[in-house]
């Protein structure tokens, strides 16, 4: 069985600047760290080699210094890692990313590909399930567990507000996962040394048969025109109200604002 994680390097702070002009975020100098969402699914891809016995393939599509954290999935136990890696890439949104990516894993053989719900840097959770699209993939958003799994079938655990559903897929399939599917293991200190050795495939424009209209920033129909740090004041209404007159008080306050529905 082949599997294959998309991971991302992202950074590992709250305290983001944007480019001003490119309307995207400047990440020199910002420390960074492998997705957590990403990283549970490779977990559950490791647990699964262990278990029935896989090879596992981890994509990454960043600059050339998500070599690192490449080195470091060889090291927790990764079979063979890509990364995609081109200035012609950069800025790209999730739709654009999603170009990139599919034209990547036509290159794979596959039996189940696995992404993160969502990275902490957009928070959009579209480039899995655009992926899937792409591919033409039946896919499973929100897993939390994998039941059972082989070649010819998967069944999940998907998470929803206040339930779960039980879901079965035919393979090859696409499925993002939740960080609270696994907990990944640590780095083996026989293999750290081992993956300085281990080859990274890079994948740049010049692999692959793509029109440049569809990809990095050209190719992103969806662009950051401002951001704006929200002004806080100390306005505020105060209301002397019973317990009972006070909760349908916030809930009407919070349904009129659109935090929740009726």
């Amino acid at each position: 069985m082949n599997i294959v994680v998309l991971l991302k390097q992202v950074p590992d702070t709250t305290e983001m600047k944007i480019d001003k002009d490119k309307g995207t975020l400047i990440r020199t100098g910002v420390p960074t760290i492998t997705n957590p969402d990403d990283l549970a699914g490779f977990e559950a891809a490791l647990k699964i080699k262990d278990e029935k016995g896989a090879h596992v393939i981890c994509v990454t599509m960043g600059p050339p210094q998500a070599e690192g954290m490449l080195r470091e999935l060889y090291a927790m136990g990764a079979d063979e890692c890509i990364l995609v890696s081109d200035g012609k890439f950069s800025g790209a949104d999730t739709w654009a990313t999603s170009n990139t990516l599919g034209a990547v894993l036509g290159t794979i053989d596959y039996d189940l590909i696995i992404a993160g719900r969502q990275a902490i840097d957009g928070d959009t959770a579209q480039v899995g399930p655009q992926t899937a699209e792409k591919l033409h993939l039946p896919q499973i958003t929100y897993v939390d567990e994998i039941l059972e799994i082989d070649k010819e079938k998967i069944i999940v655990r998907k998470a929803l507000e206040n339930s779960y559903e039980i879901i079965s897929s035919s393979m090859p399939c696409l499925i993002t996962t939740l960080s609270t599917i696994a907990r990944p293991r640590y780095m083996n200190v026989g293999k750290i040394m081992q993956a300085f050795d281990q080859n990274i495939r890079v994948v740049t424009y010049e692999d692959l048969n793509l029109d440049p209209l569809t990809i990095g920033l050209k190719g992103s129909p969806t662009k950051v025109k401002k951001t704006y740090t929200k002004e806080v004041h100390k306005n505020s209404d105060i209301l002397t109200l019973d317990p009972r007159e006070s909760a349908r008080k916030i809930f009407e306050t919070l349904m009129d604002n659109q935090y929740i529905g009726k």
